[in-house]
């Protein structure tokens, strides 16, 4: 653990009450991690007293958690990070178990969870905040298979190429959504540690609103549903224009059948309609299922092309075509530029034949 680079990256809005403990807290279990604090906007002293005791603060000007999650994977460098809440409700002395899987390779995630343990439940004093968690894990768990034990939790500890493949789509507090369900869609290794929970000290607040809140990550958990499953997305969209077109033909049918005639036209066009919409969702959903399968592919191509690897050190480097330099992008940009050479020699040449 002391030859791999951690940080612990505190992403904080107004949180001068407690960040100076958090830091402290965790110097002293990971001496060797780098601590950053992302102020966000805060309108007390959280990055001077975030200086003081030794952290590296940054800023980030955008409103929002996952505004700042962004730019924190995007600016930091480090084998592992462990993302942290400054509102000293997660124990620092946890901070080895979650980062160790992380770096002896055995998990690309891993998460603090807090309601194994019930407590969560003993020390959490706002309403529905456990109904919530309970309602996103059951519906990760219908659209995805996978069953979280903690979803919404902040204590986290994610790997190099998790952090830097990870779209960050969402702004606010919908990121831990997002990363739990990046994490099952893209099948990273995920490794639940439970943690001992504690509630806010007196006078910190929650940035966090029950409701808003909540509607927004249900609705982020919609959005990827549709982004990363979408055969099964517009499936169900299918399904339920299926329904309403049948409800309406089938009467229309009967009449038919035994009349002979059409009386209610209206009513018959309303329901072709409806069975139109439910062939356009499936093809819909077919297309866009085959471009989430490329996308997914290049993702995990550029994964592996970014992922250092291990060579002797008698093993003499690789050889090179004479005139060619190696391409250091990645292999689609190789193929590329291997494609436009071609092209440009195969148009001088037919310019000087053309010319002769």
């Amino acid at each position: 653990m002391n030859s791999e680079s951690i940080a612990v990256i505190i992403p904080c809005y107004n949180e001068a009450l407690t960040i100076g403990k958090v830091i402290d807290d965790f110097h002293r279990e990971l001496p060797q991690a780098t601590v950053y604090v992302y102020d966000n906007n805060s309108s007390d002293d959280t990055s001077r007293i975030a200086t003081e005791h030794g952290a590296t603060v940054r800023f980030e000007p955008r409103q929002g958690k996952g505004n700042v999650c962004r730019q924190m994977f995007r600016d930091i460098d480090a084998d592992c990070y462990l993302m942290v809440d400054g509102d000293d409700t997660y124990p620092a002395e946890a901070a080895k178990a979650l980062c160790e899987p992380i770096l002896n390779g055995t998990a690309d995630m891993t998460v603090g969870d807090r309601l194994s343990n019930g407590t969560y439940a003993e020390e959490n004093k706002r309403a529905f905040h456990g109904f919530g968690n309970n309602l996103v894990r059951a519906m990760i768990k219908w659209i995805y298979g996978y069953s979280f034990d903690d979803v919404m939790t902040g204590y986290r500890a994610m790997s190099r190429p998790f952090v830097k493949t990870f779209p960050v789509l969402s702004e606010g507090f919908q990121i831990e959504t997002e990363l739990s369900i990046h994490a099952v869609d893209h099948r990273w290794r995920i490794k639940d540690v439970p943690i001992e929970y504690r509630d806010r000290p007196e006078g910190s607040e929650s940035k966090l609103n029950t409701v808003s809140d909540g509607i927004k990550v249900v609705a982020m958990i919609g959005t990827l549903f549709k982004d990363y499953r979408p055969l099964k997305f517009f499936s169900l969209v299918a399904l339920l224009f299926a329904i309403i077109g049948l409800v309406l033909g089938i009467p229309i049918f009967v009449e038919y059948f035994q009349t002979g005639l059409v009386p209610r036209f209206p009513t018959a066009m309303l329901a072709a309609s409806f069975m139109f919409f439910c062939g356009l969702s499936l093809a819909t959903g077919f297309i866009l299922d085959s471009v989430a399968k490329v996308e997914k592919s290049s993702g995990r191509s550029t994964c592996t092309a970014n992922t250092p690897t291990m060579t002797s050190p008698a093993s003499p480097p690789p050889r090179q075509a004479r005139g060619k330099p190696p391409c250091r992008s990645s292999p689609s940009s190789c193929r590329a530029t291997t494609s436009r050479n071609h092209f440009r020699s195969f148009s001088k040449s037919s310019m000087a034949s053309f010319a002769s």
